[in-house]
């Protein structure tokens, strides 16, 4: 028997849902929400819609929901969906603030109704293969996660992206997710040890390298640039006998953005495990807010970066 699952948010981001959610067995797409009435018009007709989140939940009799809003508006939809015992899947980053990623927490482990936010490059089949060589040896030494783009080649309508207030930062609060997550899945718990972040005009930060360092001491290197010219997303591993092994993110999916569509598949594959074997709830959003609140407050005061303009 198929959930039926809600998609509250039709931004750049929820084709890739709505392509797995179509495309898996086990899953029916039973509603969408979004305030926009020409976000809707594509799917009047054929699925429920609603513009407004909270009709949606109490009116579609859902078995879950994926939550792809702008990410100032996460923390509302989620608890809201919580507090009806609806499983939630997230878009990264859990919330804008850290105070509201443990207000989300606690509330979805109390109501034991799962909370799973979505790092959809965990899903990659390249960072997947690096994965397990890196686990085959056991003698990883050094770490580095590049995640560069230009962010306005990237957002398409979702101008929000580019406020602030809205993505609750820059290339380090939007980015910054996947590429802890990352380094978390390859080393495991991670304290930020330093970083240098480079700001625009504006103050929003286009530019940052972030030191980080695991639980046993391994060095890890996270590099984002939202200023970057094409695309550059991988991560390579240092070994102790000097060899170098890496993943291109991007290898093998030549289309503009194309490897984001088999690693949505990962993603609700994974929501799926998550709901059957409830509790518990995934805390790997929470550690990854709690870093881009640590690489914040260690910004250094004079960056040696500079923001090239953008356009």
């Amino acid at each position: 028997m198929s959930r039926r699952i809600g998609v509250v948010g039709l931004g750049a981001i929820s084709k890739y849902y709505l392509h797995a959610i179509a495309e898996l067995p086990g899953w029916e797409l039973a509603a969408v929400c979004d305030v926009r009435e020409a976000a809707l018009a594509p799917h009047r007709g054929r699925t429920p819609c609603y513009q407004d989140h909270r009709t949606m939940l109490r009116e579609s009799a859902l078995d879950a929901v994926v939550v792809t809003v702008p990410n100032d508006v996460h923390a509302e939809v989620c608890s809201d969906a919580l507090r009806r015992g609806i499983p939630v899947c997230v878009e990264k980053p859990l919330a804008v603030s850290l105070d509201d990623g443990h207000d989300l927490v606690r509330l979805s482990q109390a109501a034991g109704v799962p909370l799973f936010t979505a790092f959809h490059r965990r899903y990659n089949d390249n960072v997947l293969r690096l994965l397990e060589q890196a686990r085959r040896r056991s003698d990883v030494i050094a770490l580095r996660v590049r995640y560069l783009e230009l962010i306005e080649e990237h957002i398409g309508g979702d101008t929000w992206y580019l406020d602030p207030e809205r993505c609750g930062g820059g290339c380090v609060a939007d980015n910054g997710p996947n590429a802890f997550d990352l380094v978390r899945l390859f080393l495991g718990e991670v304290e930020v040890a330093r970083a240098n972040i480079a700001r625009d005009a504006a103050g929003t930060d286009r530019q940052a390298t972030i030191e980080l360092r695991s639980a046993s001491g391994i060095p890890a290197t996270v590099e984002l640039d939202w200023s970057h010219p094409g695309e550059t997303k991988d991560v390579e591993v240092l070994f102790a006998d000097g060899t170098r092994l890496s993943a291109d993110m991007l290898a093998g999916h030549e289309e503009f953005k194309s490897s984001l569509w088999h690693e949505y598949f990962g993603i609700l594959d994974d929501f799926a495990t998550t709901i059957t074997t409830r509790p518990p709830t995934p805390t790997g959003g929470l550690a990854a807010l709690q870093l881009v609140d640590a690489t914040y407050r260690a910004e250094l005061p004079e960056p040696a970066l500079v923001a090239e303009e953008t356009k």
